[in-house]
């Protein structure tokens, strides 16, 4: 009887990873929506590169009002809304300047983190130059990174988030493919470039939602709320490559923001 349960339980555990790669898993009871504290941690795809309307404050950190955070928090009027996500913030930046707003009081926080740490600006930026060994070289790079290294990273900002806050839901949001293979692009990488980055992004996204299911907290598959609108579909969210603003390259735009990454938080809330 008491093997029975273990095995019946280990399924179970096993059920709740296999589930992050498909959609939210979740593991806490949602608080309301109504007069919860909410802070919202992470890189530029939390702080709205690429939406526009960045606010005047940390300028530096591109933090949009068309961002998913900004715009759940105007819609649900939490108790008090912390916005410190930044543009270019790896988990150590996450860990060391932005958890000061988390607290015992906090219900809700919200992150992307992991892309930074992995170096994908560096191989987008590679891989947007001519030479296809180059570009796979990189995200070989990356995705030896992403295996070996960042697990560990993500245990350390998670576990310190859990301590700082320990009665809050975390939603953990993943990132989106960037191109749709076989679609409108004429120009620019081909659908071999493009399929090892999207292979890349799956790699980073279980990464990502393992260790989120495995402190307790909700992972967010962004791949499902972007499918049809990547870069070279008829309707992307994405930015493509912007020689003239490259910060905003393969950063999701407002609508991207809006239809894409909002849906998805408010779905785990």
């Amino acid at each position: 009887m008491r093997q029975s349960r273990i095995a019946s339980r280990a399924s179970s555990v096993l059920l709740a990873v296999a589930c992050t790669l498909a959609g939210p898993a979740t593991a806490r009871p949602a608080p309301g929506s109504a007069a919860l504290a909410y802070v919202a941690l992470g890189d530029s795809y939390s702080s709205g590169v690429g939406a526009g309307d960045y606010l005047s404050a940390g300028l530096s950190c591109l933090r949009s009002t068309r961002s998913y955070p900004a715009l759940w928090a105007a819609a649900h009027a939490p108790s008090s809304f912390s916005f410190t996500a930044c543009n270019g913030a790896h988990t150590d930046d996450v860990l060391n300047k932005q958890l000061g707003p988390l607290g015992p009081h906090t219900g809700l926080v919200s992150l992307t983190v992991g892309g930074s740490d992995s170096g994908f600006a560096k191989v987008m930026a590679t891989c947007a130059l001519p030479g296809r060994t180059a570009c796979l070289s990189a995200i070989t790079a990356a995705r030896s990174f992403v295996q070996g290294t960042l697990p560990g990273r993500l245990d350390v900002l998670y576990s310190a988030i859990r301590g700082k806050a320990p009665a809050a839901r975390v939603v953990v949001l993943g990132y989106p493919h960037f191109y749709q293979l076989h679609g409108g692009c004429s120009r620019g990488l081909q659908d071999v470039e493009r399929g090892a980055l999207n292979d890349a992004v799956d790699g980073l996204n279980a990464v990502i939602a393992a260790r989120a299911v495995a402190h307790g907290f909700t992972f967010a598959d962004a791949r499902t709320a972007f499918a049809g609108h990547e870069i070279c579909s008829a309707n992307p969210w994405m930015r493509s490559v912007d020689w003239l603003d490259p910060m905003q390259s393969y950063h999701p735009t407002a609508p991207g923001q809006s239809l894409g990454y909002l849906p998805l938080l408010s779905g785990a809330v």
